[in-house]
């Protein structure tokens, strides 16, 4: 019954950053197609920026603490990718350049759902797996 709650914990982490980098995408799609300014864009995607860090640190650190290695190890890169532009201090748009860099805004974006997404499905699938092994 533990594992099964972990991975539900996990699963919801996973849920928020898919929702949390979606909206940041149609922030982005917004501001593409002139529906908002580019400074409500800027400031609605920078709100959001620093809880994706923070969730997907607890995810990757709560992995860690629990021993699921496999989406420890796939989440990684992503926590490295972070924390790099997080000391480098890149992790927030810049409302003047807003427009110059929408395409590599969006591409990152992309990668990070897409990274994501492999984490949501091994999870769900360690879900299921703990829910039909404690049934027998």
């Amino acid at each position: 019954m533990r594992e099964l709650w972990l991975w539900l914990f996990s699963f919801f982490l996973l849920i928020g950053l898919l929702c949390t980098l979606g909206f940041q995408i149609v922030c982005l799609v917004d501001l593409e197609f002139d529906y908002i300014n580019p400074y409500d864009s800027a400031s609605r995607i920078n709100k959001t920026i620093l809880p994706e860090f923070i969730v997907q640190g607890l995810l990757c650190f709560f992995s860690l603490i629990t021993g699921n290695w496999l989406v420890f190890l796939f989440s990684l890169p992503y926590l490295f990718y972070n924390v790099r532009m997080y000391m480098q201090r890149q992790h927030l748009v810049d409302v003047t350049e807003i427009y110059n860099q929408m395409r590599w805004e969006k591409k990152k974006r992309f990668f990070k759902i897409a990274n994501v997404l492999v984490l949501f499905f091994l999870s769900l699938f360690w879900l299921i797996w703990s829910i039909t092994d404690d049934d027998e």
